[in-house]
């Protein structure tokens, strides 16, 4: 599942050209650096790869969904549609913005139900936030749609789908803005690292600039250039891009693994009584990272997931007590708890978390594990990994 599984020479070869010229910021001091400018190079690389006309690379997944958000003038009280299944970063880059998260209903490809968006849009709504989860696209056609009828943004969150396509395009690609998040566990990694990217010229130029304290990066003076407006500092560093420039080389090579052992192993769990798999839009794109099963009901899942815990099987989420990727755990945006306080107003417009209906996605996610695909594991532990789910599932699902 994640790059870091297969660091090679590539990647050290990369990042001893920066050493080499101890220069780790991505802008200025052309003397020194010798030519080597590893963001502009991994910017390039992915806009030639999912065929976006603009890439600005960022710090985090979190802070291209900030600058995203900013680019398109996203803020105070403006409502985005997200879904209850995500990693918190979706919310908490709404809330830094001064937006309005609101949650909705997922469905069997775990990702946003159309349905949900057409009930919670209203006046307010300003975007719509799709989350590609686990590898496999959300349901896009539908989505579009939506958005197009209502005349609401759509921004991609693919941070957990680089790579993916839906009929034939990229996703993140099929709305205004998209992003993907290079962090530590992400197919293609940084370390740390993040992109946002888009075909709008001028919204490439806002994230551009957003990103480094508002500077218009206009001349070859630094110190002398201009701010349009207020920014931040979402900069990535030369080393980090320059990980990111070899994994992302690789990424066929990644997608090729990830799919061959994802398609071993739901062939053989395809078998069992019992056993159902989330709904893919587009199975051609999926990426393959996790391979989501769907049982017959709660307890037979959780029974499911104690007991490969007890036997030792690594790599599996049951999402429904995961503390940061759904809606039942987080206790922390349901209490509105910040270091600092929200304005008032912002707070006030907030939905009642805590007490909204969200039994459609308990249904599912409830009935859900995903099974983390490692791009490691030699033919004998693919083998061996596979055996031990079955064991597992067979015991409960189809008890003797």
């Amino acid at each position: 599942m994640p790059g870091f599984e297969l660091f090679s020479d590539l990647e050290r070869k990369e990042v001893m050209d920066v050493l080499e010229t101890g220069v780790l910021m991505r802008y200025n001091f052309d003397g020194p650096r010798k030519n080597i400018w590893k963001t502009k190079e991994l910017e390039q690389a992915i806009s030639e790869k999912i065929g976006a006309k603009y890439v600005q690379v960022t710090s985090s997944g979190t802070t291209a969904l900030i600058t995203a958000m900013n680019a398109l003038g996203i803020g105070a009280g403006d409502e985005i549609i997200l879904p209850t299944f995500t990693f918190v970063a979706s919310f908490e880059a709404v809330l830094a913005v001064g937006a309005i998260p609101v949650l909705v209903d997922i469905d069997e490809s775990l990702t946003l139900s159309p349905d949900a968006i057409k009930k919670a849009i209203t006046p307010k709504t300003k975007a719509i936030m799709p989350v590609h989860m686990c590898g496999a696209m959300a349901q896009m056609d539908e989505i579009l749609s939506i958005a197009k009828k209502h005349t609401i943004l759509v921004l991609e969150d693919a941070c957990q789908a680089i790579g993916a396509t839906y009929k034939g395009k990229y996703v993140g690609t099929l709305g205004i803005m998209g992003a993907y998040s290079f962090d530590y566990v992400k197919t293609v990694t940084c370390g740390e690292g993040g992109a946002v990217f888009t075909n709008d010229e001028k919204l490439y130029k806002n994230s551009d600039q957003f990103t480094d304290h508002g500077h218009d990066h206009v001349g070859n003076d630094r110190g002398a250039e201009s701010h349009p407006y207020i920014g931040l500092n979402y900069r990535i560093s030369e080393l980090n891009a320059a990980v990111g420039l070899a994994q992302w080389r690789r990424l066929d090579e990644f997608l090729a693994i990830q799919r061959k052992n994802h398609s071993y192993i739901k062939n053989e769990l395809a078998k069992i009584d019992g056993v159902s798999f989330r709904k893919v839009p587009d199975e051609s794109g999926d990426i393959c990272s996790h391979l989501s099963i769907i049982l017959p009901s709660e307890e037979l899942t959780r029974e499911v997931s104690s007991q490969f815990k007890e036997a030792g099987i690594g790599g599996t989420f049951y999402w429904f007590d995961n503390n940061w990727h759904y809606i039942r755990k987080w206790e922390h945006l349901k209490n509105i708890q910040t270091l600092a306080p929200l304005y008032q107003e912002h707070k006030d417009a907030l939905p009642d978390y805590e007490n909204t209906d969200y039994s459609k996605s308990d249904a599912i996610i409830s009935r859900t594990i995903s099974i983390a695909i490692s791009m490691a594991w030699t033919e004998e532990q693919l083998q061996n990994h596979t055996q031990n789910l079955k064991e597992v599932l067979e015991k409960v699902l189809v008890p003797a």
